[in-house]
């Protein structure tokens, strides 16, 4: 069987080998080899490459790999290679011309046939279709998702859409009016009364945002009767990550799926026999609400419709899939109104085909509509669909054309950053639920490197990724399947500006900036301040705060605008150009922390009064504190940005800052959750946001602050699991990076991989035991991966800061600076090779296991380094 594998295809001329759950709660290098190489591809997925590598220089031994421990550096000059395969030069650490690379980057397969040499695969697979939809391999382009069971017989894609959230009342998502009550309460807390936040509410109970929830299912249907208990001989079913695509195959037998990342469309190609007899929507969906109005309708040319309302009102969603065929004949069937949970007819409200049907192509597209749907959205809708196929001839030429299109910009994404870690050949050939059943292996960080990669970039589109990604087969998603900003979302697209996914960071950009007018509103109804305040939780159609209660007090909560404008910094440091929108967004924040940094302290320094540290609370006390760590750091943070965008403010703003708080390390010699006497610390908690100097911010760290670089770490060492949730460990885990820890580091991962927090489809679970569906591991690990190997700040690089022991060998290729510089990876038996390609000139701060020293960089000059790993 052809593998549908493969990753970016090689320039030309220049392959080369070288060396569901319910809600719970509130809140929540040396030379390189030259030599011929090829990337394997499936007919119409993917051209396969050959060509000639070029052999390298630069100071590597006869085997490719260096000598020598933190030696120096070898210039090799502007016209290096590079990893998108452009110029000429040396790249001892495997990124010259595409695949030119020992460990290729993307040119291996999960079933062993690895024609480039022995690298990761980029892709999973499994030998029997999905039983669960936690289980179905995934697809999307960041606004529609598909879930695909791989059903031989009866194929279900579940259709989902960014757009599809239930409607909450408009009256219900205004933020609390407090602001009239906000001196009384700062008043009690500074004179001591520990409770006085408990009541500064305005009354209403929990609010939860509008949950997200799926469409429809499109089920194809073949003749004949279902398979025996056998199944289909042959069956396998697998999804490429460097397409997109989602295959499954058998008996003659195949189907393949991709969401389309140039047209928005979800595409279904099906070939060989039986033939497919029948093609419907089905709404009929676990935990679809019973009020749910469905009705089914015949599309032109032909197609199928379903129309969906909302129990609340407030409008609903219509889906429309065009079915082409090759032979035989296809006619729609009528539909008809349905309530939610009835049984529908086998072709109610789709297609019936007949005869000899060869191949079968099926478009689909979803809309959600605030009011009564124009009664002209459907053939509208449909003609728009066929113009995708105009002057394709046949289902065939349809399909590949639709994949061209996508491929171009999925595959030139994903590729851009690899990791090889050495895995194992015959566990590289596993299919992904035998791979975690091991619970380590470098095969197995590699495959969920490649996966979190392609997952979080397939739901990364127009909005960032939600708790679930894009995806969920149930109406009942646990946490509303919505933005969580007080840890979930940050931690999945943190990575983005050092994983070169500027996709998500456009994503992320598009909630931030979509929703300043909400944020406005937040400002002064709870604080009566200017400038912005952002939610700790978001449907992404409201960024109003009004998800809160006593036990969470989400609503006084300020450091969020910070965190959630953080990735947009770094991308900005890393690409060197600052969205306007940006500069606007620290204004505003900035504009907040004037009006509300007001009180003071018997030492004259600011308090940060009300203040909240996300989702903990002092021993004995309520929940509404003063001078939580995280709040300090997150103002100071915001205002010093700010001054640097604002340089008529700069001086007024950083004098602002220089008056907030000092950290308080605590009599257990760790860094204070609340700087704040009388507020003492929990332990066991599962968030870290007294941490948030440390991870994401940089600001402690061993360098610059190692007395408090040691609190942090010994708050960190006394930091319980709590509920032992993925987030949780993954956060300690990237902590622990920035700190140097690499076997904390390294324990904090295990207990993920060893806790079954991952599906078969290879995207994660909230809990241990696969225990409800979230996207938090899945779209975390890479970051924490690469944060293990390569730091950046503006003016330092840190290579090899928590390797873990037993990664004796690997290579990371790709990765991004905020000193506007690329770097590539390789490390073998204690010796590491770095290359280094930086588009500015600079004069940064080099850190290696042995040591630091400064670096000067020239623009287009590419640098190798050659370091121990020890």
């Amino acid at each position: 069987m052809t593998p549908a594998w493969g990753g970016p295809r090689p320039a030309d001329g220049a392959g080369a080998d070288g060396t569901g759950a319910g809600r719970a709660g509130a809140g929540e290098a040396g030379a390189g080899r030259a030599g011929a190489g090829r990337v394997a591809a499936p007919p119409g997925e993917g051209a396969a490459g050959t060509g000639g590598g070029a052999a390298g220089t630069g100071g590597g031994a006869a085997d490719g790999w260096p000598d020598g421990a933190d030696a120096g550096s070898v210039r090799t000059g502007s016209g290096g290679g590079s990893a998108d395969g452009s110029g000429t030069g040396t790249d001892p650490a495997g990124g010259g011309p595409e695949g030119a690379d020992p460990l290729d980057p993307l040119g291996g397969s999960p079933d062993g046939a690895d024609p480039a040499g022995g690298g990761p695969v980029h892709g999973t697979w499994e030998a029997e279709p999905a039983a669960r939809w936690e289980d179905a391999f995934l697809s999307g382009n960041g606004r529609h998702g598909a879930l695909v069971h791989g059903d031989p017989h009866d194929e279900r894609v579940i259709v989902t859409h960014h757009a599809l959230v239930r409607p909450v009342p408009a009256a219900d998502t205004r933020p609390p009016r407090l602001a009239g009550r906000l001196a009384e309460l700062r008043d009690r807390l500074l004179a001591g009364d520990t409770a006085a936040g408990d009541g500064f509410t305005d009354g209403r109970p929990l609010r939860w945002v509008g949950s997200f929830h799926p469409a429809f299912a499109v089920r194809v249907r073949r003749g004949g009767a279902p398979p025996g208990p056998g199944g289909v001989p042959g069956y396998r079913r697998e999804v490429a990550f460097a397409t997109g695509v989602v295959r499954a195959s058998g008996g003659g037998r195949e189907s393949r799926v991709f969401v389309s990342r140039a047209d928005d469309v979800v595409v279904q190609y099906v070939t060989g026999g039986p033939a497919v007899t029948g093609i419907r929507l089905d709404a009929d969906l676990p935990g679809a609400p019973p009020g749910l109005a469905v009705r089914h309708g015949a599309a032109p040319l032909p197609g199928g419709a379903l129309r969906a309302r909302h129990p609340e009102g407030g409008g609903g969603y219509t889906g429309v899939a065009l079915v082409v065929v090759d032979g035989g004949e296809a006619e729609p069937v009528g539909g008809g109104a349905a309530a939610s949970g009835a049984t529908a007819a086998p072709d109610g409200g789709g297609v019936r085909l007949r005869g000899a049907v060869r191949g079968v192509l099926v478009l689909t597209r979803v809309h959600r509509h605030a009011g009564t749907p124009d009664a002209q959205d459907v053939p509208a809708e449909a003609a728009r669909l066929r113009a995708l196929l105009e002057g394709a001839e046949g289902t065939a030429a349809g399909y590949a054309r639709l994949l061209a299109r996508h491929e171009e910009a999925h595959r030139a994404a994903y590729g851009r950053v690899v990791l090889d870690l050495g895995g194992e050949r015959a566990e590289r050939a596993l299919p992904g639920s035998a791979l975690l059943a091991r619970r380590r292996g470098a095969a197995l960080l590699e495959r969920l490197f490649a996966a979190g990669r392609y997952h979080l970039l397939s739901a990364s589109g127009m909005l960032p990724p939600r708790l679930v990604g894009l995806w969920t087969g149930d109406w009942d998603t646990a946490w509303s399947g919505a933005f969580t900003t007080d840890a979930n979302l940050n931690l999945q697209t943190a990575s983005a500006p050092a994983a070169d996914l500027p996709e998500v960071v456009e994503a992320h950009a598009a909630l931030v900036y979509g929703q300043l007018d909400d944020w406005r509103d937040n400002a002064r109804a709870v604080f009566g301040a200017r400038g912005v305040v952002a939610p700790a939780h978001t449907d992404g159609v409201s960024g109003h705060s009004y998800h809160f209660q006593r036990a969470y007090p989400l609503h006084v909560w300020t450091a969020g605008a910070d965190w959630l404008l953080l990735p947009l910094l770094e991308h900005a440091e890393t690409t060197g150009e600052t969205d306007r929108r940006l500069v606007g967004a620290l204004a505003e924040v900035a504009r907040f922390y004037e009006d509300f940094l007001t009180r003071t302290g018997p030492d004259g320094r600011i308090v940060v009064v009300p203040s909240y540290s996300p989702e903990n609370r002092p021993a004995g006390a309520g929940r509404v504190t003063v001078n939580a760590t995280m709040d300090i750091a997150a103002a100071r943070h915001a205002l010093t940005a700010a001054a640097a965008h604002l340089p008529a403010d700069a001086e007024r703003l950083r004098a602002l800052a220089a008056r907030l708080p000092a950290y308080r390390v605590n009599g257990d010699g760790a860094l204070a959750e609340w700087a704040w006497p009388g507020l003492n610390d929990t332990y066991d908690h599962r968030h870290l946001s007294h941490l948030y100097p440390v991870w994401p911010l940089g600001e402690v760290n061993p360098y610059d602050t190692p007395g408090l670089a040691r609190a942090a770490h010994r708050a960190l060492e006394l930091r319980g699991a709590e509920n032992d949730s993925a987030h949780g460990h993954l956060h300690q885990a990237l902590v622990a990076a920035r700190l140097r820890d690499a076997g904390r580091a390294a324990g904090s991962l295990r207990r993920v991989l060893e806790g079954d927090f991952f599906h078969a489809s290879l995207m994660s679970s909230h809990y241990p035991r696969r225990r409800v569906y979230n996207a938090d591991a899945a779209h975390t690990l890479p970051g924490l991966l690469i944060e293990l190997l390569v730091q950046s700040a503006p003016d330092r690089l840190v290579l090899l800061p928590a390797l873990p022991a037993g990664w004796a060998r690997g290579a990371l290729r790709g990765v991004r600076t905020r000193f506007g510089a690329r770097v590539d990876l390789r490390w073998r038996d204690g010796s590491c090779t770095a290359v280094v390609r930086p588009s500015r000139t600079a004069r940064i701060d080099l850190r290696t296991p042995a040591g630091g020293r400064p670096l000067a960089l020239t623009a287009g000059e590419e640098l190798v380094l050659t370091l121990g790993t020890g």
